[in-house]
């Protein structure tokens, strides 16, 4: 699998809608730029082509309202190997997902691939979902993960010929009479159920489609700064498809394991730490967990519980390659509960000393404040 970092177009640039376009216009947009670029249109022309398929992947996205609100916040990032896998998109994918949109704009053609080009149309293997569990630390740098898979490969010696019902093209079309006169409708083939090919020789462990289950080793390649729920695609390593159909895609699900020091937002990561009293009148100096390692910090004397140090850069990578977020230390001063005899009488008589005595200075900002910084 290789997850693209290239730079993509934007996809309502693509469409030529605005973020606040609704669902129709988003759709009108859609119809229009496929219909312009639709490779009946312009046959043996690779750029059309190529616009026919952009414009199909964004619509993919952002016909859906989950998949939209993803790609509103984290832009491309959200989908590398997600969705289509941006480029790995072909016509049948466009075709049985968004052939209604287009109506009878070419003859019913659109509906099944089948009219497209008179050639055959190549059935996709189903996908697989895997999912993949992730340490913090393997966010923020980015991991490559070795996974087992088990997926459906074409059984060794198996042989396919021409499906008679269709001829190969994996459909069927039927003429009815209607009120409104005569109508054409393509149904997927049931003999060979879409693929074109029916089986000629198969070995006897093979299924009905001339498939084997076999277990394999892939390779994942997640970039830093994924979230939980994301989804990566490794293109092709899904269930192969009979005969000379493609193979479907593997889809990697992203989980995190919850750290035991750190908690995330966003790219920000924040720690608790927890000082003596005595440390915080003094001065100390501390080690502290981040997703490099260990980072010593030092607490200057008279520190007040409460108060939020941000170390720069030590977040989390941005998965659009903004940079890192930031650490983001809380100060928490422990009130011991017990105390001997000696200890009680010393802080019987700071009651006293006005040097204990409470007096928050204008820089000492309040906990409201303290938390508008933290997510300015």
């Amino acid at each position: 699998m290789e997850i693209k970092s290239e730079m993509k177009e934007d996809f309502y640039e693509i469409l030529g809608v605005s973020k606040g376009a609704t669902a129709a216009e988003i759709k009108k947009a859609y119809r229009k730029k496929a219909l312009k670029y639709h490779p009946d249109k312009n046959p043996g022309d690779a750029k059309a082509e190529e616009m026919f398929k952009k414009a199909a992947e964004a619509y993919e996205v952002l016909s859906n309202p989950d998949k939209k609100a993803r790609y509103d916040q984290f832009g491309h990032a959200a989908f590398d190997g997600g969705g289509f896998g941006g480029g790995g998109m072909n016509m049948e994918d466009i075709f049985s997902q968004f052939g209604d949109i287009f109506g009878s704009a070419f003859g019913g053609g659109f509906g099944g691939f089948g009219g497209f080009g008179g050639g055959t149309r190549r059935v996709k293997g189903s996908n697989l979902r895997i999912r993949v569990k992730l340490s913090l630390e393997e966010i923020a740098n980015g991991v490559e993960k070795k996974v087992k898979v088990k997926r459906k490969k074409q059984a060794p010696g198996v042989s396919y010929t021409v499906c008679g019902t269709c001829n190969g093209n994996g459909q069927v079309t039927r003429i009815t009479n209607t009120i409104l006169g005569r109508m054409q409708t393509a149904t997927t083939c049931n003999t060979c159920k879409g693929s074109g090919q029916v089986i000629d020789k198969k070995p006897a462990d093979a299924d009905e489609f001339g498939l084997l289950i076999s277990e394999e080793t892939v390779l994942v390649k997640i970039p830093a700064g994924v979230e939980e729920g994301m989804q990566l695609k490794v293109g092709g390593k899904g269930n192969d498809a009979p005969g000379d159909g493609v193979p479907g895609d593997l889809l990697v699900a992203i989980e995190t394991i919850e750290h035991p020091t750190l908690k995330r937002e966003g790219d920000n990561l924040h720690y608790d730490l927890y000082i003596s009293l005595s440390e915080a009148v003094l001065g100390t100096s501390k080690e502290i967990d981040a997703v490099t390692g260990k980072v010593r910090i030092k607490l200057e004397a008279g520190i007040q519980s409460g108060k939020i140090l941000r170390l720069r850069g030590k977040g989390i990578s941005s998965i659009n390659g903004y940079g890192s977020g930031d650490l983001l230390v809380h100060v928490n001063v422990w009130t011991p509960k017990e105390l001997n005899k000696e200890q009680r009488e010393f802080f019987e008589r700071m009651q006293e000393d006005e040097n204990f005595e409470p007096r928050p200075e204008k820089s000492d900002k309040s906990f409201f404040e303290k938390v508008k910084d933290m997510f300015s």
